[in-house]
């Protein structure tokens, strides 16, 4: 009897192991094109060859369409490889094969929105829009879930002919043809052969660039729309809604779809857009990781490709706020965007009978109620029998356990209106309801119940669709957006810039809803919508401006310029607050240097000019192997430099020696070098803002310029103990020239966090 339990167990982890090995997932292969052997033609057949030799299929089943069907995707400018469905047993084959470098698997990503563009300073009579021509003659990319063709946002009314030196096309697909393409929409490309080899019986609906759920019309709609009159969310946010650079050229790239979205995917339409031509990048996706490794993380392999062929890559910091060490997309050769808010808020109001009115922020997208209706108060509305027998009324809840319990109950009973009252931080989540409601602060809900008590029959009518502008303070960091420091690369301060991303309004495909009410979904060609999603095409669009403006500029130049001139300060003229923490100040680990300012951007006195090689430095330092750097530079390179100390426009560093009982001082030194960005020479002097707990010095504090791109170095000292006492501390150095017409300024961020801080 143990004899056969032992066989038993045997055939059972027999087949276990055998159908492990036989499963196949989809990887992204990195090669060396050089061990290409000369007999080959081209790169796609020596990859199908080396997947017919390490193909499982027998010799009678394998054919040309079998092998053919492993191969997903061959990449040649963002990554050298390819992407293709294998077994284990197939890949450990593979990873002896002459050429082969790494390999990782294909991970799923996430995906991370009128008034704006007046809340950044753009204006038609000065400044960056003038000057950049409004973007003309740019080419702005985007990865997303595609566009809706037919917006008014994608008009090519006003617009110059398509850039001569425009590669790309437009993919015919369902309910897409080439001819949805103009002067504004110059590409759209779809990629999904990645997703369709990572969920093999997936049939794909809208197998084409058109966008079916509405956040790739949205994003690209931001960085570069056209002018759009009388554009409004159901009576909100009316006006004319126009993207930041809108003489700007979109190319969208569909790679995110309703079921998902895969690195391979998205390596290839980042792939597609440096063949094709795109001046600048708009990724509003990510790759969360539980490693540290950058060669792990798909876009930051892809975009180090991107910086070497100039184009600058504008990324999402992410929506996993507002702890510590949840930003990604934090890569040094990066431009990474954090969300704040913007100085509008969509009210609704509660006016009682007495004639006290009560404003309450709301979306709901349904006509007021009737004046003078009954109210009712219910207090904890944990009753649908009672609430149904004041039908007629607008019922008053007050917060026992749960609002949303209380909101089923009010939608079940079918009451004419209801108001809840809460001390909830979260009540602006439920601002898009279905059925007229107001949602209120403790305070003014005893206003409320008062009245009520008080009056032999209390009365109320609600009022929507209200705008309000000049709301103060703003921006302010939300409480969403994703904090550094970037767990893969801490000494590299991230994000690097705020930008508009709470409830910005930008166009929407028509067929996905964008709200309900009582009669059922509802649609329409705008939404509001949140995020870094919305943040980044506002940067991209800005960067789309100062590229139109300075040709010649480099990625890292434009990123300096952007972050040397973001501003510290809200409406208020004070500090930036963050909206998570009790309104506190925000860090640069929440907001980067500050909230973008393009005019100024526009011209910035000097930037922080970076290199591919200086990247390579800072991998060196990292104590990457050659082989790990080989996948971001495709070619072999030799550490004989190492350094932290990125030529980058802001500063971070760590004094988190838990260990250490010692009192000894530490000293942090940083090297920086800036080139004069103007025509003629000037000098700047130094101003530094202290910071807690540390000795701060510069050397030498004054720079003298004499000509256009000369350039001039310093060196930062921090001098602290070796475990900071307080979490987070920071101040900045700024360059101020004599004449005061340019101020040069940098965060600078000293931190005893470490990657297990929650």
């Amino acid at each position: 009897m143990a004899t056969l339990i032992t066989l038993k167990f045997l055939l059972s982890t027999a087949f276990h192991l055998s159908s492990t090995l036989a499963k196949s997932d989809t990887y992204i292969i990195h090669m060396d094109t050089s061990a290409m052997p000369k007999a080959y033609s081209s790169l796609y057949t020596w990859y199908l060859s080396m997947l017919c030799s390490v193909s499982e299929s027998s010799k009678a089943t394998a054919t040309s369409t079998t092998i053919s069907s492993k191969l997903i995707y061959t990449y040649a400018n963002s990554i050298h490889g390819f992407s293709a469905t294998l077994t284990v047993s197939e890949l450990e084959t593979l990873k002896k094969l002459p050429g082969y470098i790494s390999s990782t698997p294909d991970r799923p990503l996430t995906v991370h929105t009128t008034h704006t563009s007046q809340f950044l300073g753009l204006s038609s009579l000065s400044g960056a829009w003038p000057a950049s021509n409004y973007g003309k003659g740019v080419i702005i990319g985007l990865v997303d879930t595609g566009i809706w063709p037919e917006s008014q946002s994608f008009s090519d009314e006003g617009m110059a002919k398509v850039p001569p030196r425009w590669k790309g096309e437009c993919m015919s697909g369902v309910q897409f043809n080439s001819s949805l393409c103009n002067k504004k929409l110059i590409g759209a490309r779809f990629f999904n052969k990645g997703l369709i080899a990572n969920n093999p019986k997936l049939k794909v609906r809208m197998n084409s660039p058109r966008d079916g759920s509405g956040h790739g019309t949205h994003t690209s709609s931001i960085a570069a729309g056209n002018y759009v009159k009388g554009s409004c969310y159901f009576g909100y946010a009316t006006g004319i809604a126009r993207g930041i650079a809108p003489r700007a050229c979109v190319a969208m790239y569909k790679a995110i779809w309703r079921h998902g979205v895969y690195s391979s995917d998205v390596v290839a339409a980042i792939d597609q857009a440096l063949q094709d031509g795109v001046d600048v990048l708009s990724l509003s996706l990510g790759l969360s990781l539980n490693g540290i490794f950058l060669e792990d993380d798909a876009i930051a392999v892809a975009t180090f490709a991107a910086m070497e062929k100039g184009v600058l890559v504008v990324a999402s910091a992410g929506n996993d706020g507002p702890s510590y060490w949840t930003l990604i997309n934090g890569a040094p050769w990066l431009l990474t965007v954090g969300a704040g808010t913007i100085d509008r808020e969509f009210e609704g109001s509660l006016t009682l009978g007495n004639g006290v009115q009560i404003n309450f922020k709301s979306l709901y997208p349904g006509n007021s109620s009737p004046s003078h209706v009954s109210l009712a108060f219910m207090d904890a509305c944990d009753s649908v029998t009672e609430l149904k027998k004041v039908i007629n009324s607008i019922v008053v809840c007050r917060e026992d356990s749960s609002i949303s319990s209380q909101i089923d109950n009010a939608v079940a009973a079918g009451v004419l209106g209801a108001v809840f009252i809460s001390n909830s931080a979260l009540l602006e989540v439920y601002i898009r309801s279905s059925f007229p409601a107001a949602f209120i602060n403790v305070n003014d809900g005893q206003t409320i119940i008062d009245y009520i008590k008080k009056c032999n029959n209390p009365t109320g009518s609600l009022q929507f669709r209200k705008t309000v502008i000049g709301t103060k303070p703003a921006p302010m960091v939300d409480s969403y957006s994703s904090r550094g420091p970037f767990l893969s690369c801490p000494n590299i301060l991230k994000p690097d810039i705020l930008a508009p991303g709470s409830l910005v309004l930008a166009s929407w495909s028509p067929i996905s809803s964008v709200a309900e009410d009582q009669s059922g979904l509802l649609y329409s060609n705008f939404n509001l919508m949140s995020g870094t999603s919305m943040a980044t095409p506002h940067v991209a669009g800005v960067a789309g401006l100062l590229k139109a403006a300075h040709p010649d500029w480099s990625p890292a130049a434009i990123r300096s310029a952007l972050v040397t001139t973001a501003s510290p300060l809200d409406n208020t003229l004070s500090h930036i607050k963050d909206a998570s923490n009790n309104n506190f100040p925000a860090s640069p680990l929440d907001m980067g240097a500050g909230h973008i300012n393009p005019n100024k951007a526009l011209d910035p006195g000097l930037v922080y000019d970076a290199t591919a090689e200086d990247y390579i430095k800072v991998l060196c330092a990292m104590n990457y192997k050659p082989e790990q750097i080989r996948i971001f530079t495709k070619s072999s390179q030799k550490c004989n430099n190492r350094s932290l100390d990125l030529n980058y426009p802001s500063f971070i560093t760590f004094f988190n020696d838990y260990d250490s009982s010692s009192d000894e001082k530490v000293v942090k030194e940083f090297w920086r070098t800036v080139t004069n960005a103007e025509e003629v020479g000037t000098a700047y002097t130094a101003k530094l803002t202290g910071i807690d707990g540390l000795n701060v010095y510069v050397e030498p504090q004054r720079l003298v310029f004499e000509q256009k791109y000369e350039k001039q170095s310093y060196k930062l000292t921090l001098e602290g103990p070796k475990l900071l006492e307080k979490e987070v501390v920071y101040g900045s150095i700024s360059w101020v020239d004599d004449d005061g017409r340019y101020v040069v300024r940098s965060p600078i961020v000293a931190t005893n966090l470490v990657p297990e801080s929650p």
